[in-house]
């Protein structure tokens, strides 16, 4: 009998526990170790963020429905990892506290034959001075974020209903924050939300982001396939902002936030400021922080985690110049180097590198977008670590067979660009690879055949279906394999 502890129940976790419950007999144990009580589909948060959806439209609770599926789940955090186990333990174990309120501060010893770490990232809201919900700014991050942020932004709709412009500042709020994505379409979201309201003209809105240029995305920008020609995602991205009226500042990071106004220092070392009456800003990510140990007690977490605190796993961490960075340095398991039978999927695990090229600002500050892993890639890392421990199971052989290299892998995004099924708006991209691969495609570093871009209602219409697929899917409705990750 084999026990799989997960520990993180998002999109990537999630997966990985659906997939191993299935492949595998009632006789092995899944257990998911997670502080949540929800399951939450987390590119409908934007929706919410503009009073389009409700939390429990994208939310379901995860309890009953892993008891349903012979999952064994525990509402808590990892805080210690022992892959060695120790005098108490023969085997690894990982030490958790309990979040749910029967158990709140209780801790217990899991022990587990593999582990799979999928927590996600912290929010690191406190590296930066000032920013986050409580503080001086909204979030878009998890649907109790989003919900404030709706809330923030019907005050600023009431003031400019009054004939008072307001002043929108949306972006990120680290200088090496990720998730431009997410805050590109929440940007587009509040014009469209202004715009059905007939408030232009009360409308001051800016985009703040660590990007070298627009559309830039934390993947070192992209060329794609529009309308039978090839343009870049900058040209994309500033067209959609040139339309709605948005104005921008990039190479900026963003160093502390005071109430209605942002302190930044831009790439040329200049520290400037930047004034709000509502402001949506991305925090930084960061691994959540747990420790690992070895057989005597002995403290191995710079062995185990990356300085970011994510895990190290197959990838060449080795530093290099950037003109020597290859995809050839990314995971192809995602298992860690140095205990074979531990995994780490989605955001959790360390990337090699950056994908966009790392820059400093004269007065030596990193400003430049971290590499996003969300969405599609976390579903099928999740994916391809059950099914490779489901076989190691079965055969009691570590083939490893399955791989998702993100220089091979490509992924579709739906941008939404406002809610609405006859007047709403996406841009539908689609990059392959997602780590440019220059040595394969010197023209444009991915294969514009299959890298496009496409914007319209259309685009709205497959956002919104892919929404209630994707809960399809994660609910285990009938058939929800066959879907997509």
């Amino acid at each position: 009998m084999a026990k799989i502890v997960i520990l993180g129940a998002g999109i990537s976790g999630h997966t990985a526990a659906q997939y191993l419950r299935k492949w595998l007999n009632k006789k092995h144990e899944v257990v998911v170790v997670t502080p949540n009580t929800y399951y939450q589909w987390i590119p409908s948060n934007i929706w919410v963020g503009v009073g389009r959806m409700t939390p429990e439209q994208i939310r379901f609770k995860l309890g009953l429905k892993y008891q349903k599926w012979g999952i064994d789940y525990k509402q808590a955090k990892a805080v210690f990892i022992h892959p060695e186990g120790n005098k108490e333990f023969e085997k690894g174990f990982v030490t958790v506290e309990y979040t749910g309120q029967d158990k709140e501060g209780q801790t217990e010893k899991v022990d587990y034959d593999f582990l799979i770490n999928a927590t996600g990232p912290k929010l690191n809201f406190a590296g930066t001075d000032g920013l986050g919900p409580g503080k001086n700014t909204v979030s878009v991050c998890t649907y109790t974020h989003a919900s404030e942020a709706w809330e923030k932004l019907q005050e600023s709709f009431k003031e400019m209903e009054k004939g008072k412009v307001q002043r929108f500042l949306i972006g990120v709020g680290h200088p090496m924050a990720t998730c431009q994505g997410a805050a590109f379409e929440y940007i587009l979201n509040v014009a469209y939300e202004i715009k059905k309201r007939k408030l232009e003209e009360f409308a001051d809105i800016t985009w703040i982001s660590n990007e070298w240029e627009l559309g830039d995305f934390g993947m070192a920008g992209a060329y794609i396939r529009r309308g039978g020609y090839i343009t870049s995602t900058k040209v994309f991205t500033e067209s959609f902002f040139v339309e709605r009226g948005i104005k921008w500042i990039k190479r900026a990071g963003v160093k502390k936030v005071e109430p209605g106004k942002v302190t930044y220092e831009t790439l040329d070392g200049e520290i400037k400021e930047k004034e709000f009456d509502f402001a949506m800003l991305i925090p930084g990510f960061t691994g959540p922080g747990m420790k690992a140990f070895d057989k005597n007690d002995e403290d191995i977490t710079s062995k185990v985690f990356a300085p970011n605190g994510f895990m190290k796993v197959d990838a060449d961490y080795t530093p290099k110049p950037y003109e020597e960075w290859k995809v050839e340095d990314w995971p192809l398991t995602y298992q860690n180097p140095d205990y074979e039978n531990m995994f780490a999927a989605g955001i959790a695990f360390a990337p090699p590198h950056s994908i966009s090229k790392p820059r400093k600002s004269k007065n030596g500050t990193p400003i430049f977008p971290a590499p996003p892993r969300t969405g599609m890639p976390s579903g099928v890392i999740g994916k391809i670590v059950a099914e490779n421990i489901a076989e190691w199971v079965k055969s009691g052989k570590p083939e490893l067979k399955h791989k998702a290299s993100m220089g091979k892998m490509g992924a579709a995004c739906v941008v939404s660009a406002g809610y609405g099924m006859t007047k709403g708006a996406a841009a539908t991209m689609t990059v392959q690879p997602i780590i440019p691969d220059w040595e394969k495609y010197p023209d444009y570093g991915r294969n514009v055949r299959n890298t496009v871009g496409e914007a319209g209602l259309a685009g709205h219409w497959l956002k919104w279906f892919m929404h209630y697929m994707f809960l399809h899917k994660a609910k285990g409705y009938t058939f929800w394999y066959l879907l997509p990750e």
